[in-house]
């Protein structure tokens, strides 16, 4: 069984490392907002000489997360790549390859309409009728108060029609204004147990992850960590990758591992052996 040390300050570990793998929300925002602790660590961490990638189930376009990092005061370059579900679809949708060679143009959107800026400048067509839709479409929950039972309905109807569902990331939930959410790895989750086809993009998959490191040069997988907040996604895409990883506490999984400032190890443990997802090291947030 792999050791899982707590710490309190990331710097602690660092010299161990040259690149630096941070998810977004849980790990360095909350609810759109950058966390002052986070952005402080950042900044340490590119002065202190390390590589930054930003890897991100979100939905969201890489120009809008550079909106939000500048909003907030973090300067965009202090990341060398940033990479989000969101961006990875919209050019799956752009050159229609593999899963998306014959999904057809017409998408029934299952959760916010600003995730639709991954079909921006696409020829793809939302529609308001299910019996209209070639696919359908997920990426935010429709609100954080949504529930599993609202989308049924719908998904037994779908699968009954055999229409493919298209997924931005592979969260069951997330951590959004200081609750737990729904996420569209939860609508696929129930989509599948219902005999639907799925299509997801993101973590844990070791390729969403091999092609944020492209073009970061000969960096061997040992000097490598993964910062996450999500035990199935993160963690388990680190271990997948081979590289060591370090979860946020104070993230998705707050309910169960706590509040502490001192993280909890025999609960992350716990938690690890349940999902067979195993950190290095636990920390209750991100800072220097």
């Amino acid at each position: 069984m792999k050791m899982i040390k707590p710490i309190v300050n990331i710097s602690k570990i660092l010299d161990r490392y040259q690149l630096v793998v941070c998810g977004l929300e849980g790990v360095i925002s909350e609810g759109g907002v950058v966390l002052p602790e986070a952005k402080d660590a950042l900044i340490k961490m590119k002065k202190f000489g390390m590589r930054l990638v930003l890897l991100t189930n979100s939905p969201l376009r890489v120009q809008v997360i550079v909106e939000l990092l500048r909003n907030n005061g973090v300067p965009p370059l202090v990341f060398d790549n940033i990479i989000s579900a969101g961006e990875i679809l919209h050019y799956m949708f752009k050159y229609r390859q593999g899963d998306f060679a014959t999904i057809g143009t017409t998408y029934y959107n299952l959760g916010q309409k600003d995730d639709a800026a991954i079909f921006s400048g696409l020829d793809y067509v939302p529609v308001d009728k299910l019996g209209k839709a070639d696919f359908l479409f997920m990426g935010n929950a429709v609100s954080e108060e949504a529930t599993i039972d609202q989308y049924m309905q719908i998904l037994e109807f779908a699968a009954s029609m055999n229409v493919p569902l298209v997924c931005a990331g592979n969260d069951t939930s997330s951590f959004v204004n200081g609750k737990i959410c729904i996420s569209a790895g939860a609508v696929a989750e129930q989509y599948a147990a219902l005999g639907g086809r799925i299509i997801t993009v993101g973590k844990p998959d070791p390729k969403i992850l091999a092609y944020a490191l492209e073009g970061m040069g000969d960096i061997s997988l040992d000097k490598i960590l993964l910062i996450g907040d999500n035990i199935t996604t993160d963690i388990k895409g680190a271990n997948l990758a081979k590289i060591d990883s370090v979860l946020i506490s104070k993230g998705v999984h707050i309910n169960y591992l706590g509040e502490g400032y001192i993280p909890d190890v025999a609960k992350t443990r716990e938690m690890s052996n349940n999902y067979d997802a195993y950190p290095n090291y636990v920390i209750s947030n991100l800072r220097w």
